[in-house]
């Protein structure tokens, strides 16, 4: 009996599939045991809302693990270089994962780790309300300064592109989805006697 529910409790410390309802967040719970937990944790940690942390990060990776971006080619034919380091759930690069690890003080993180990555748009967007002064619930301007970086967002950049003010109003809009949604489910995943109810 041990054995089983050590084995039980090993699969729910580490499921991490890609959603196969990614419209949907209480699915996505569901399908992955953990993640609420690591979401809640990350809302309780930085303040911004469960909703607008997974909108963000549906729009940046929908919710790959090994998510990059894709090669640019070489003659129209060979694969090029990636246009960037962005990698994992969070799509964060290189220099700004560091600089989380850094002021988080999560040394041992890994961007294709859920709990890491969901901590770290979190962290970002906490960033983005205290030097851009977004709201921690305004979905649509926290994509954008997500996209274009605070400093990018401050010179208006995005003002030239208005394909990204499309997705930022996408982001915006699943996150009020996921907000109804998530009232609708939210008490199944704090009372189910799983790996939710150990303490954050």
């Amino acid at each position: 009996m041990s054995c089983i529910l050590a084995i039980q409790l090993c699969g729910c410390l580490g499921t991490q599939h890609t959603p196969r309802n990614t419209r949907n967040i209480c699915e996505i719970f569901r399908q992955n045991r953990g993640w609420y937990k690591s979401a809640y944790a990350s809302q309780k940690r930085w303040g911004i809302p469960i909703p607008v942390m997974m909108a963000i990060m549906y729009q940046e990776s929908k919710f790959d693990a090994k998510a990059k971006p894709p090669r640019t080619t070489c003659l129209c034919i060979f694969p090029g270089p990636r246009p960037s380091s962005a990698y994992g759930y969070s799509q964060a690069l290189d220099s700004t994962w560091e600089k989380y690890k850094q002021s988080a003080g999560n040394w041992g993180a890994d961007r294709d780790d859920f709990g890491d990555s969901i901590d770290f748009v979190g962290w970002y967007c906490n960033v983005s309300h205290v030097q851009c002064r977004i709201a921690k619930n305004d979905t649509y301007n926290q994509y954008l300064a997500y996209h274009e970086g605070q400093g990018g967002f401050l010179k208006k950049t995005y003002r030239k592109k208005a394909w990204l003010r499309k997705v930022a109003s996408k982001a915006a809009d699943r996150a009020k989805t996921y907000t109804k949604q998530l009232a609708s489910c939210e008490r199944e995943f704090q009372k189910r006697g799983d790996c939710c109810l150990w303490p954050f």
